[in-house]
């Protein structure tokens, strides 16, 4: 290659750089973009115009809240929408992963008779539930407080709507997809049937299994579940458009609290993820920009959107050059997770230890909510333990117990701790009569917390640990 080739070849990167896209190797490869407009509330028409002329095709249609997801295969196709704020990719975010243990089948407890040991609820599994102790749920429940007229939105893999603990609650008129599978159409928010894990599934039990005198209560029985499909489960990845898009949808069909226990760790300067997709800092921005103007999109229409903190246990105090999306950005509630370690032979533990592997962060963290731990106590390691007639190594009681399709299992993450919030949000919007703005969901959610001591505002529990009615709990 001559020199003068060389010092095109290299003003074609610094000219993709600046418009905040990476070039493609040439033409024949379509790529999804994300165009951002000027005004959160609508993209002008010159911007379909110049994406029409570009070439490009059109997607998503986001304008309503100021986004457009474009696809094209001109790896100069940011320059050719001078119109818009900016054009980023639309990058991948990968499905959840948390520690999972499968507990029992559906069919293997179907005559079980009701019950527990402890509690006398004739929902038999709740003796495994340490987190609905932990947000002191049953005092709520026993003030009326359950979530009636609430509706709770799942972005996730879907939700098994035939799980007798989700059945009475899961709103399948509202219920959608935005997750393509591996043939690039759109997949069924109902997970297939079978006996296994699925990630939506278990978060949506957690917020509001139903109370039903069988298996699990969620935090706010009472309150309706609207799964919202974001996360492929034939691909094993979303796109950031994906969630945005169920983002505008939630917040149009009158979610009360959008649960995203989903996300990634971005480096602000830029980098390539395990895809191979490469992004710029000023990508990170924009994507930035992009989920405020959604969470901007779904407040103003009544909509709490909470998030998780993620799982990577990064201290974005030392870690500068990360954030993570979606719960950095503006307007999202952060998560980070808490639990017990050796709960299942000593009960009164204290349930509020820091989870190891959640992200935490001065100034990025809302609330700590029942996650689960992973550390394990020297007597749990290789010993088996029984709580409520279930019997399975100690150390997974320390995780949190919730509804799969065709049965239950415990999980650990910052993904389980967020519909722990997501419960109580809708307890305080139910006791409201099903309307309560996000600011004022919020200031309870403050004012009801357990805070640690000394501590305004804590880089790992943020406000403090996520309570539905007041009382003092050690740290």
């Amino acid at each position: 290659m001559s020199k003068r080739c060389v010092i095109l070849a290299l003003l074609v990167v610094a000219v993709a750089l600046s418009a905040g896209t990476v070039p493609l190797a040439g033409k024949g490869r379509s790529r999804r973009f994300l165009v951002i407009s000027k005004s959160d509330s609508s993209v002008p028409s010159s911007v379909f115009q110049q994406i029409q002329r570009a070439g490009a095709t059109v997607r998503r249609n986001l304008s309503t809240m100021g986004l457009v997801a474009v696809s094209s295969d001109d790896p100069s196709f940011a320059a050719k929408v001078p119109d818009a704020l900016a054009v980023t990719p639309d990058l991948r975010v990968n499905a959840p992963r948390p520690l999972v243990h499968v507990g029992p089948s559906l069919a293997s407890v179907a005559g079980r008779v009701p019950g527990p040991p402890h509690t006398n609820d004739d929902d038999f599994y709740l003796d495994l539930q340490w987190g609905i102790t932990a947000v002191d749920a049953q005092n709520a429940w026993h003030q009326g407080r359950r979530g009636q007229r609430a509706i709770i939105a799942v972005l996730d893999e879907g939700v098994d709507a035939t799980h007798p603990d989700l059945a009475r609650n899961v709103r399948a008129d509202l219920s959608t997809s935005f997750a393509e599978d591996c043939t690039g159409r759109i997949e069924n928010w109902q997970p297939e049937p079978g006996f296994y894990f699925n990630h939506g599934t278990h978060v949506a039990g957690i917020a509001a299994a139903a109370d039903n005198a069988f298996g699990v209560i969620g935090v706010a029985p009472r309150a309706k579940i609207m799964a919202v499909d974001v996360l492929s489960r034939c691909l094993g990845f979303g796109h950031d458009s994906w969630v945005l898009d169920g983002m505008r949808y939630a917040a149009d069909h009158g979610a009360d609290v959008i649960n995203m226990s989903l996300g990634e760790v971005r480096n602000i300067h830029g980098a390539c993820d395990d895809s191979g997709e490469c992004y710029t800092a000023a990508n990170v921005r924009n994507l930035t920009l992009a989920y405020a103007y959604a969470a901007r999109y779904a407040r103003a229409r009544g909509a709490t959107v909470i998030a998780a903190s993620g799982n990577e246990a990064v201290d974005f105090d030392r870690d500068t050059d990360l954030i993570h999306l979606p719960s950095d950005a503006p307007g999202i509630l952060s998560i980070s997770a808490i639990g017990p370690v050796g709960w299942a032979r000593h009960p009164q533990t204290n349930l509020y230890k820091k989870a190891t592997y959640s992200n935490f962060g001065r100034g990025r963290i809302a609330f700590a909510a029942p996650g689960g731990t992973d550390s394990l106590s020297s007597k749990d390691q290789n010993s088996v333990c029984t709580v409520a007639d279930v019997e399975a190594a100690c150390f997974v009681f320390d995780w949190v117990y919730s509804t799969i399709p065709g049965g239950y299992a415990w999980a650990t993450g910052t993904s389980m701790a967020v519909p722990h919030v997501s419960g109580v949000a809708a307890q305080y919007i139910g006791a409201a009569g099903g309307a309560l703005s996000p600011p004022l969901v919020e200031a309870l959610l403050k004012k009801l917390a357990n805070r640690p001591k000394h501590k305004h505002v804590d880089p790992f529990y943020g406000f403090g640990v996520v309570d539905a009615t007041p009382a003092d709990k050690p740290y």
